[in-house]
Formats: C-alpha cells, sequence, structure tokens
C-alpha cells in the first residue's frame, strides 16, 4: 500500500485548478498498474474517469482535446498521431534519460510541450497550444525505394 503526502494532494489540487483555469471539465486517467486510483468522485474541479488498462485507447485519444502523457516513445507517437496537443511528463528519475531526450527533441521541433512532475502545474498554466505544430510521420516507403535505387534492386 502506498501511503500519499499532503503536498503530493496539494499538487494535483493545484494542477486541476489549472486546467480547470484553461477550460477542461473532463479527465480521463490510465493509471495501469499504479498504486494511486483515485474515486470518480474525489476531484470536484473536473469530471474525472479513470481506468487501469484498455486494448486501445485510440478512441480516448480521438475524443480528447489534450493528451497528457508520459514520454514513452510509443505513447508520444500514437498522441501525436492522434492530431491532438500534447503535453509529455518526463520521469527525470530516470539514468541515460532517452525519455527527456525524446520530448525535447519534439518540443524543439514544436510538436508538444514537456515537463516533469514538479513542473507539470505552471506548465499547464504558461503554454500555449497555438504554437504546437501537426507531426508528419516519415514515410517508410520513400526510403525503400531510395535504397532499391542506390543498391540498383530492380522491381518487378
Amino acid at each position: 500500500m502506498c501511503e500519499l503526502s499532503e503536498p503530493f494532494y496539494n499538487d494535483v489540487f493545484v494542477s486541476l485548478q489549472a486546467l480547470k483555469a484553461r477550460g477542461y471539465e473532463r479527465l480521463v486517467l490510465q493509471v495501469g498498474r499504479g498504486s494511486v486510483v483515485p474515486a470518480a468522485d474525489s476531484c470536484p474541479q473536473v469530471k474525472l474517469e479513470v481506468f487501469r488498462f484498455k486494448d486501445s485507447i485510440a478512441e480516448d485519444m480521438k475524443q480528447a482535446d489534450l493528451i497528457i502523457s508520459h514520454a514513452g516513445a510509443g505513447s508520444c507517437l500514437e498522441a501525436l498521431g492522434a492530431g491532438k496537443p500534447l503535453l509529455v511528463v518526463v520521469n527525470d528519475k530516470l539514468m541515460d534519460n532517452h525519455q527527456l531526450e525524446l520530448a525535447r527533441q519534439l518540443h524543439i521541433d514544436s510538436h508538444c510541450f514537456y515537463c516533469t512532475c514538479s513542473t507539470l502545474t505552471d506548465t499547464l498554466r504558461t503554454m500555449d497550444l497555438s504554437v504546437l505544430q501537426p507531426y508528419v510521420p516519415g514515410q517508410p516507403k520513400h526510403f525503400a525505394n531510395f535504397l532499391d535505387k542506390a543498391l540498383g534492386v530492380q522491381k518487378r
């Protein structure tokens, strides 16, 4: 069992207030194997929906106005592929932090905002979603055609 400190709850409350101030009225949380599963009525600021796992969260992403995600590559690419504004929360306690590298590059390319848990509320308050640019996935077929041409492979 995990005991949560009062500062944790204060941080969550302030972050929820920041979401509400931006006009968000509903929060859908995937908690996975997490030890904290908030009750649906625990957040009076927003309507809260909580689940552990689903076969696919594509429909949730499609309905979202903002996606807040951890910085796993698959999660980031799925969120960007949904064409929704993305805020990536980096786990800054990881060694050799590839999550930070990915989030920073996506931010440099204007595809998302990123923060850590400790800077989440400030980021929610200050981010300007209008500056984000759509993510255009790579075209592996073009690369394959280039390789075929470079290697002199004849197509049948």
